[in-house]
């Protein structure tokens, strides 16, 4: 469907402003798709100090009608093969498992859940009662970036991600600091136990947290780690590489092969960068509650795990640093 006149909602004003320069991004201390770690360079912009939630997402819903791509029909076009009755409208949700399980087949604790969407995040029957302040879910990256529009911003770069999420800390492993878990404190919503079957709730939470629930990084930022997953605009690539603006469009590995982000009947849909972790890692099987975590995500894909915030290259009006 066609996207939302940009800027026809009034851009918000709490938004921190990220200064620019050269940060050292990435990390050789954990996975390879981190690696290698080098010197990345941005330009000053302005980001969400919290991840867009389901009441923010529910008024640009309401003022314009959009529906998103877990609530439209499948085209078969796309799914070669498949049984045309069994396409119907839905998304990913997270299922425990009964005990533990070997961690090769995520298949054991992911389903397809027809129906399920971001105004039910976990499928028929669930809905968002008490849940206006959590951030929202089940949302594409064509969703995210029709919001981001509407409000007159766009989606952060990973660089500008990963230096926003860093809080001014160099090279450290987390938002605040190297240990994970800083005299036993938990600061963020992340994954306390064995996964995917055991979550002591440690933090507080079983699955999302209201946004701003721990305290915020150097750049007054909240949930930079754990929660949701945040879309980037970054086409995936295994590892990190030189980025040239002269070079032409960011296609890397995963991306449609025109570069447009839409796939042709038959072709795969392409890749993006999502950051931060959520509240499924857990230190025994997704340790990416990390400035430096990165993961690739299908563009067709809703998940309960997975949201956004926005970003601005100029001060919306009446924001303070």
């Amino acid at each position: 469907m066609d996207s939302p006149a940009p800027g026809t909602a009034p851009a918000t004003a709490d938004m921190a402003l990220i200064e620019g320069g050269s940060f050292t991004m990435g990390s050789a201390d954990f996975y390879p798709e981190e690696r290698p770690v080098h010197t990345a360079t941005i330009e000053t912009f302005w980001l969400d100090r919290r991840a867009v939630t389901n009441a923010e997402f529910a008024a640009f819903v309401a003022a314009t009608g959009y529906v998103t791509y877990a609530e439209r029909p499948l085209d078969p076009a796309h799914y070669p093969g498949a049984d045309p009755d069994l396409l119907h409208p839905g998304a990913l949700v997270f299922q425990p498992t009964r005990g533990p399980v070997p961690l090769h087949d995520f298949t054991q604790w992911w389903a397809y859940v027809p129906g399920a969407s971001w105004r039910s995040p976990r499928g028929p029957g669930t809905d968002l009662a008490g849940l206006d302040d959590h951030p929202v879910v089940q949302v594409a990256f064509e969703d995210a970036e029709a919001y981001a529009a509407w409000r007159g911003a766009r989606l952060p770069s990973e660089a500008e991600w990963e230096r926003a999420a860093r809080g001014g800390l160099e090279g450290a492993s987390y938002c605040w600091g190297d240990e994970p878990y800083p005299g036993g404190r938990q600061l963020a919503n992340t994954w306390q136990g064995e996964f995917p079957w055991q979550n002591l709730e440690l933090d507080g939470y079983a699955t999302t947290a209201p946004v701003g629930s721990f305290p915020p990084n150097g750049y007054g930022l909240f949930d930079m780690a754990g929660n949701v997953w945040e879309w980037t605009t970054d086409w995936w690539q295994a590892q990190h590489t030189a980025v040239h603006a002269c070079c032409g469009p960011d296609v890397g590995r995963g991306a449609p092969t025109d570069g447009s982000g839409t796939a042709a009947p038959g072709e795969v849909f392409g890749r993006r960068v999502i950051k931060g972790g959520s509240h499924l890692c857990a230190p025994n099987f997704c340790l990416r509650f990390r400035p430096a975590a990165r993961q690739p995500e299908a563009i067709d894909t809703a998940t309960c795990h997975l949201g956004f915030r926005c970003a601005s290259s100029s001060a919306p009006a009446g924001a303070t640093p």
